[in-house]
């Protein structure tokens, strides 16, 4: 009897070990670089179809940039604002459009924006696959708000069949 009964105890302690470390360590899902360049370059090219000239930004889902695309006339501003965009959709975990529509409405306090990097104009987007964050991408440059989103919604077109899971 004292066999079976030591077996199960050693089951049960490398049971626990295991459940210990996996509390240790964490598994995160993230874009390659190759499918970040991919959704960068279809917004690219998306306002350059559209008569653009702009910067494109994907961020992981730390904020660091993993890709950075400035046409060649994009404006000064365009890449660090492409930046900030996609840094307030990710930090927010909300698209910069709705963000500034919930600025205009009072159902977010306008002091948010004085914030470092916080930037509530439209353009940046949310890059999620499956409930899972992976990262952001911000537009800018576009005569509008709206028409940076158009083109960063492009980006995330062209790689949404590589994200579902």
């Amino acid at each position: 009897m004292k066999a079976p009964l030591c077996a199960a105890a050693l089951i049960l302690a490398a049971s626990l070990a295991a459940a210990r470390a996996e509390d240790a360590t964490v598994t995160y899902k993230s874009l390659s670089p190759d499918v970040a360049l991919e959704a960068a370059q279809a917004a690219l090219k998306r306002c350059r179809t559209d008569g653009y000239q702009v910067a494109v930004v994907v961020l992981d889902r730390f904020g660091e940039p993993q890709v950075l695309l400035r046409d060649r006339f994009a404006g000064l501003p365009a890449s660090r604002t492409a930046t900030d965009k996609a840094w307030t959709a990710l930090g927010f975990r909300a698209d910069t459009a709705a963000l500034s529509k919930s600025v205009r409405d009072g159902q977010l306090d306008a002091r948010l924006g004085q914030l470092p990097r916080v930037t509530f104009l439209g353009g940046g987007l949310v890059v999620e696959a499956g409930g899972t964050l992976l990262g952001a991408i911000g537009v800018s440059g576009a005569p509008g708000g709206d028409k940076d989103e158009a083109c960063a919604r492009a980006g995330l077109d062209a790689i949404r069949d590589k994200l579902d899971f």
